[in-house]
């Protein structure tokens, strides 16, 4: 959108200069079109990367705005993969897995994630695990647990610290795609 943007306007409301007929209906349509094509490729992408800062410096109106979120999308490729099957055959407490694999973020490899679940609660066939990863994302790593159902899809972390740039790190990691070519994860840290 060029600097003249709002007068091109201002005249095709009122009827007046080259804003009339088809010139309109076609820079409508360019517009409608560019529009389109923003709006989808802002939407590419599952693990697309969505930062807001962790502080602001102010407001219009002089107050200072609150400390926002910050959010670090990461694609993890999977590597490696084994679980150790203790007790009697089939799921039983204590056993677990452990895995690694690469972080990737805006396409480049920024490190190592890797973790491990126990299972800690049998319940017929469904198994509990508590899961502890540590992944590093560039100028650091955070690290994270929670309680999973075993073999889920997603799952939902606690931030429980942070080395680098997220020393003392606390929030959300939201785990989707486990185990696919495809698996994500969406940090949210508090300010």
């Amino acid at each position: 959108m060029g600097v003249g943007y709002p007068k091109t306007i201002d005249a095709h409301r009122q009827g007046q200069g080259p804003g009339n007929g088809q010139g309109a209906s076609k820079r409508r349509a360019k517009l409608r079109k560019f529009l389109g094509v923003s709006l989808a490729t802002a939407a590419v992408g599952v693990c697309a990367v969505s930062s807001a800062d962790a502080t602001t410096s102010g407001s219009v109106s002089g107050t200072p705005e609150k400390p926002r979120v910050q959010v670090i999308d990461i694609k993890l490729k999977n590597e490696q993969h084994a679980e150790t099957d203790l007790g009697p055959a089939g799921p039983s407490l204590g056993d677990f897995n452990a895995f690694s694999g690469r972080s990737i973020r805006d396409g480049r490899e920024v490190g190592l994630g890797a973790g491990s679940c126990k299972t800690v609660h049998i319940e017929g066939d469904k198994a509990t695990t508590q899961c502890v990863i540590t992944v590093e994302i560039g100028r650091g790593s955070v690290t994270m647990q929670s309680l999973a159902p075993k073999g889920g899809s997603s799952l939902e972390m606690a931030i429980t610290g942070g080395t680098g740039a997220y020393a003392g790190a606390r929030g959300t990691a939201h785990y989707w795609a486990i185990g696919t070519p495809d698996e994500c994860m969406r940090v949210r840290l508090l300010p």
